[in-house]
């Protein structure tokens, strides 16, 4: 009996000591991969940048060597590891996984240095396409509303949105959609000032038509009989539970969904209008927005970019101050 339990506790030892095994070699693997990943970024989005063009001799195949040239480098230096890893782990069988985990805190490190990022966008706009060429253009228009803007009146603007933050972001995360976009929302239709407006808007969010599933949705949600846009709470939700509706409609093209909320049921909606002109993106359908405000998406991403810049800044620095520009475009455009 004593020698079987003695056999037995060995046996769970063994096993035990296994797993931790196992658990360091997951490890040293994760780091390994996240050191490789950094890697391919900083190559990869430099030889985007260095043979940007469409030329095949000038452009095409030397970027292609570039990736080969990675691939090569990647494979010498994995061998090199091996090599590390077998004086490594003699003496210690946790020092490949922790020297494998120091490595990749260095990467990350560098992942958040400006050289990197830069590596970043040039492989964003080498792999995106138009869809990153559209991106681009519309974050581009923000920061140069912004710029425009009078940030004395953003300002003020700003202060008299703090007491709807919390239902705004409240509704937001109801129905999955950018709390900041919401709030850039609010500053374009009301400027936070609720108010009934001539053409039938209501509240903070100046509501008219909303989708009958949208408000079905909040009437659900809220458990109420019918919904007020005249509650301040309620006409919140109704906004995040349109705004995801056009969202949806339009798969998730952010531009295109503050167009079709601006639009509304208008001529049939934003969906209609791109169907009768052959319209596909918001380079497409902008020409035949001559009567409708085609700005303004870029006027509520403007509002809540600077929303963003307020919580994060502290203030709205002035654009064109300075290193003010590059610092701006690093935080990025709500919901871009």
């Amino acid at each position: 009996m004593a020698g079987r339990t003695g056999r037995e506790r060995r046996r769970t030892r063994g096993r035990a000591a296994a797993r931790r095994g196992w658990g360091w070699l997951a490890v040293e693997a994760a780091a390994l991969c996240a050191i490789a990943f950094v890697g391919a970024i900083a190559s990869l989005g430099r030889g985007a940048d260095r043979f940007a063009g469409v030329d095949l001799w000038a452009n095409l195949l030397p970027f292609a060597a570039v990736t080969v040239g990675f691939g090569v480098v990647l494979a010498v230096a994995l061998r090199g590891w091996i090599g590390v890893r077998a004086w490594l782990a003699p003496r210690a069988a946790v020092a490949p996984a922790l020297v494998a985990a120091a490595l990749a805190c260095g990467a990350g490190w560098w992942a958040t240095r400006p050289p990197f990022q830069r590596d970043l966008l040039r492989l964003r706009a080498a792999v995106g396409g138009t869809v990153e060429a559209e991106r681009v253009a519309i974050a581009h228009q923000v920061f140069a509303a912004y710029r425009r803007a009078d940030r004395r009146a953003l300002a003020r603007m700003l202060e008299r949105a703090r007491p709807y933050e919390a239902l705004v972001r409240e509704a937001a995360g109801a129905f999955g959609v950018d709390a900041e976009v919401m709030m850039g929302v609010g500053a374009a239709e009301s400027s936070f000032l609720p108010r009934d407006s001539a053409d039938g808007g209501r509240g903070l969010f100046q509501i008219t038509a909303p989708p009958a599933e949208a408000v079905a949705a909040v009437r659900r949600r809220l458990g109420i009989a019918a919904a007020d846009p005249g509650d301040p709470r309620q006409n919140a939700w109704l906004a995040a539970a349109t705004l995801a509706r056009y969202l949806a409609d339009m798969r998730g093209d952010l531009f295109l969904g503050l167009l079709a909320y601006n639009i509304g049921p208008h001529n049939g909606g934003l969906r209609s209008i791109m169907a009768r002109y052959g319209a596909r993106d918001f380079v497409t359908i902008q020409p035949y927005l001559q009567l409708l405000p085609r700005d303004y998406p870029v006027r509520v991403l403007s509002a809540a970019l600077a929303y963003r810049l307020s919580r994060t800044e502290g203030e709205l620095p002035a654009y064109e101050v300075g290193d003010n520009a590059a610092r701006i475009q690093r935080r990025g455009v709500p919901g871009l």
